[in-house]
């Protein structure tokens, strides 16, 4: 099996972990390749008498991979998906950070979830994403134009709100006087939207979610539409630009520039191994069902 390596930081506490993943990798006969800058950082804290392939950019890979590891967090699995992006690799995230909702593997568990993948016994959920398209270059490099979690508008530099006017299929639907506008995929529906007041979607579900930040219209409440809803978005301001997200990569837009935001045309898969599920991770990360009142 053709297995790549991406974390985006080595933390001084993960040496246990990463020398059981290379080691049941090595048991296991993987061909593994590392990120080229995660390895330079693992052999400046521990020594590793392996020698690996390396890999620096999407360009590197190809199809030819079986499995990717994002060994990290959330951000880490964010990062990831800038190297797979639409090569079909599945992705396992290792959870060596703390809240986590796409990395589901916990990092004591490591060595008995290799084991698993590496025997086939897995499924692979497909998660949609989104892209942008502006009238405009951005002033940023942001590297792609798609987000696997949401893409934001928000404002700069000013304490005073910006207006986002809104359509849906090319029908007007509001204009939010707020902090900012975040559009959503299901997979994200539990991170920046969540933290906003925005609904969990289920991973399966073919929905899209627009969750206001800060609103002013207090009326102004978070809508779930289908994903094959085109969106166009105008910001406006008292300053002359405003950012736009995605994910966790920032650019800056001239107001009044036309954004379109729709479902890009591939998808990502994430392993799910079968002592976890989306449930499971609900009920542990949010502690739903736990009484916390003494």
């Amino acid at each position: 099996m053709k297995i790549g390596i991406y974390g985006q930081y080595y933390k001084e506490d993960s040496e246990e972990y990463i020398l059981k993943l290379l080691e049941v990798l090595k048991r296991n006969n993987a061909e593994v390749y590392l990120e080229a800058a995660y390895l330079q950082q693992i052999k400046e804290a521990i020594v590793v008498s392996e020698i690996y392939k390396t890999f620096t950019s999407f360009e590197d890979l190809d199809t030819s991979f079986d499995l990717f590891l994002s060994v990290g967090g959330d951000g880490t699995m964010l990062r990831t998906v800038l190297f797979v992006r639409d090569l079909d690799i599945p992705i396992l995230g290792i959870n060596t950070g703390r809240l986590g909702f796409l990395a589901t593997v916990q990092k004591e568990n490591i060595e008995a979830a290799i084991e698993e993948v590496l025997k086939n016994r897995f499924e692979v959920k497909k998660r949609a994403l989104l892209q942008i398209t502006t009238a405009t270059p951005m002033e940023e490099q942001t590297e792609v134009n798609f987000a696997l979690n949401e893409i934001a508008v928000s404002r700069k530099n000013t304490t005073s709100m910006i207006t986002v006017a809104t359509w849906l299929d090319d029908e007007y639907l509001t204009s939010y006087w707020a902090d900012g506008l975040i559009v959503s995929t299901p997979t994200g529906s539990t991170g920046y939207s969540l933290s906003c007041n925005g609904p969990v979607i289920a991973p399966s579900t073919d929905a899209l979610v627009l969750t206001p930040i800060a609103p002013h219209n207090l009326n102004a409440r978070p809508l779930v539409i289908p994903d094959k809803t085109k969106i166009k978005l105008k910001v406006s301001g008292r300053e002359d630009t405003f950012l736009v997200s995605l994910d966790s990569r920032i650019a800056t837009l001239n107001n009044e520039t036309e954004i379109l935001i729709e479902r890009a045309p591939f998808t990502i898969k994430l392993v799910d191994l079968s002592d976890e599920s989306f449930l499971k991770t609900l009920r542990k990360k949010l502690l739903w069902g736990e009484d916390r009142r003494n």
